[in-house]
């Protein structure tokens, strides 16, 4: 059984610290985990574009090569930092100097990766070392990471006049997107401001903007969009863990990566604000389930996007009442079950299950490396001592949650 220690949390979470675009004049800081995670909100769009007709079998088997893909992709990227992307893709298209550079790769990822089992190990390295590059995963995956790198881009480039090098890189970005063409989905998500679709992608974007405990001074500082990222792969991670079945770890994986998708509407609003008072609770969670209704669901649903619209519904939990209950498909319909029930009678991928409080256990856990990190790096405040004593208190007085050892684990940062 594969176990889930410090060491690979903490590389996860490096991509918060990891600078991109640092050549350039930047209006904020864009970071890697940012970016990766509107390269896998993108591949989630083209995913379920690109799988309607297929088996629901195959468009398992499909699911787990793009999310397994991106993180191998997002690890491979916190070893080899800053590369700069022309420097990379020469070496790319030299087989010989690829695998050279793949293989030093792999040795700087092996000690913490190992304790996840030879199976994923084999696979990473099989991914990196002997690709299959014209695979609908890989495609999918490509073509996200330039539409994503391509948003940043756009960003930045109106700052950066004159640059010698501008023209050339959105040269670059458009014939590489076009190259994708054949792929449902691309050229609407190319035009963000006349199709729903690419308003949808871009407005996810956009929690790029939101800065995490805003009244707190952190080093790093982590945007709303970098910590669903963060928790996706914890919950895939943990999944994995869990035994948990291959259409279940998808779920729990784009759950995470959904999860705050209402505080595009909202913004972030604290914990301590939310259950002030349960009517103040119940008033944000309406105004979350009106706004959703009206800037994502209907215009979604209204241009033919009834399956994205109901994924996403399905992942926030909205025939349920929370992102944070676990679910299962049972007659056709979302119900509410419990922990113990999804292990026990609904880990299986026909019942297309969810997890609800392993979901909630990756956020804190999210939350806590946000606050172990900043005071390691020498920030003190009350916020983040506050945080740091209460997520380690609660999960020290109940060190088993989802059936994920969380003690232990968290006895490592201390």
């Amino acid at each position: 059984m594969p176990i889930i220690r410090k060491s690979l949390l903490q590389l996860i979470f490096s991509g918060s610290f990891m600078k991109r675009w640092n050549d350039k004049l930047r209006p904020m800081e864009l970071v890697e985990v940012d970016k990766q995670a509107h390269k896998m909100i993108a591949a989630w769009i083209l995913f379920e574009l690109n799988s309607e007709k297929m088996d629901q079998r195959d468009k398992i088997r499909l699911g787990d090569s793009i999310v397994e893909g991106g993180i191998f992709e997002y690890l491979f990227r916190m070893v080899i930092t800053d590369i700069k992307p022309p420097v990379f893709y020469r070496i790319k298209e030299n087989p010989e100097h690829y695998n050279k550079l793949s293989t030093w790769v792999l040795k700087q990822l092996r000690p913490r990766l190992m304790p996840l089992g030879g199976e994923f190990w084999e696979r990473l390295t099989e991914y990196h070392l002997s690709p299959e590059s014209d695979s609908l995963a890989r495609k999918i995956l490509d073509a996200s990471h330039m539409y994503a790198s391509y948003s940043e881009f756009k960003l930045l480039k109106h700052l950066n006049q004159p640059d010698d090098e501008l023209a050339g890189i959105e040269q670059n970005f458009t014939n590489r997107l076009d190259s994708y063409s054949d792929l449902s989905g691309v050229t609407q998500l190319l035009h963000s401001e006349s199709t729903p679709l690419g308003r949808f992608a871009d407005l996810c974007g956009r929690l790029r903007f939101q800065t995490r405990w805003s009244q707190t001074p952190r080093i790093p500082e982590t945007s709303v969009l970098g910590h669903v990222f963060i928790v996706a792969i914890f919950a895939w991670f943990f999944s994995m863990e869990k035994g948990a079945c291959p259409a279940r770890r998808q779920n729990n994986f784009f759950t995470g990566l959904f999860h705050d998708i209402p505080e595009l509407l909202t913004r972030d609003i604290i914990s301590p604000v939310k259950k002030s008072d349960p009517t103040i609770g119940e008033l944000i969670k309406e105004y979350e389930d009106e706004e959703m209704e009206r800037r994502i669901m209907a215009p979604l649903q209204e241009n033919g996007y009834h399956g994205i619209a109901s994924r996403l519904g399905y992942f926030l939990g909205l025939e349920c009442g929370s992102e944070f209950y676990a679910q299962a498909i049972v007659g056709g319909t979302a119900k509410r079950i419990s922990t113990d029930e999804l292990d026990a009678r609904y880990n299986d991928d026909c019942y297309d299950p969810k997890d609800g409080e392993l979901l909630k256990l990756c956020d804190h856990l999210a939350a806590f490396l946000e606050a172990y990190n900043a005071m390691r790096n020498g920030i003190t405040s009350s916020h983040l001592h506050q945080a740091y004593w209460r997520i380690s208190q609660k999960y020290m007085e109940n060190p088993v949650v989802a059936g994920i050892h969380v003690g232990p684990l968290l006895a490592d940062f201390e």
